[in-house]
C-alpha cells in the first residue's frame, strides 16, 4: 500500500472498441454506431452515436472525418472537417485538427491541438438548446420593448416642467 498512488477516475469509458475503420478504408455515407468506434481511415459523412448509449468515438492520428460528429464521448487526434457535438466529454490530443465548431460539455485539450471554429460550452444536450434558443430571445425583445414606454414617460415629464 505504501508508495502506491491513487489513480484518478476516468471521466470517459475506457472499454474496448467494437468497430475499427482501418487506415486503408474509406466510408462514403453516414455512420451510426453504439459502443466504441475507432477510426484510422476516412469517413465522408456524419458519424452519429445511437441515443441513450455511452458510445465512444476515437479518431486516431491518421484518421479523418469529413462531416459532423455527434457522440457522448469523443477523442480526436486526427482531422475533422465538420462540427463536433460531444454531450459528455471531448478530448483533443496534440495532433487534433478540427475545421468546424465544437459543442461540448467537458473538454480536455492538449497543447498543439487546433480548432478552426467556435468553442461552445453546453450543459444540456444539443437538441434541447436548439428548442430553448427562441424562448431566451423573447424576454430580451420584451425588455427592449419595455425601454420604449419608459422613454415616452420621460417626455410628458419634461413637458410638465416647461409649463
Amino acid at each position: 500500500m505504501l508508495g502506491k498512488k491513487k489513480r484518478p477516475k476516468s471521466r470517459r469509458p475506457t472499454g474496448h472498441f467494437d468497430t475499427l475503420v482501418s487506415s486503408r478504408t474509406t466510408i462514403e455515407g453516414d455512420v451510426h454506431f453504439s459502443g466504441g468506434l475507432h477510426v484510422d481511415g476516412r469517413i465522408r459523412g456524419k458519424v452519429v452515436a445511437d441515443e441513450g448509449t455511452d458510445a465512444v468515438l476515437r479518431v486516431s492520428e491518421v484518421g479523418e472525418v469529413t462531416g459532423d460528429i455527434n457522440a457522448p464521448h469523443v477523442i480526436i487526434n486526427g482531422t475533422v472537417n465538420g462540427d463536433v457535438y460531444a454531450s459528455a466529454h471531448l478530448e483533443l490530443a496534440e495532433k487534433a485538427s478540427i475545421n468546424g465548431s465544437v459543442f461540448y460539455n467537458l473538454i480536455e485539450m492538449a497543447m498543439g491541438a487546433s480548432v478552426n471554429g467556435n468553442l461552445v460550452h453546453q450543459r444540456e444536450p444539443v437538441g434541447l438548446l436548439a428548442q430553448d434558443g427562441p424562448s431566451t430571445r423573447k424576454p430580451q425583445e420584451q425588455a427592449l420593448g419595455a425601454d420604449k414606454p419608459a422613454e415616452s414617460d420621460e417626455e410628458p415629464g419634461d413637458g410638465g416642467k416647461s409649463e
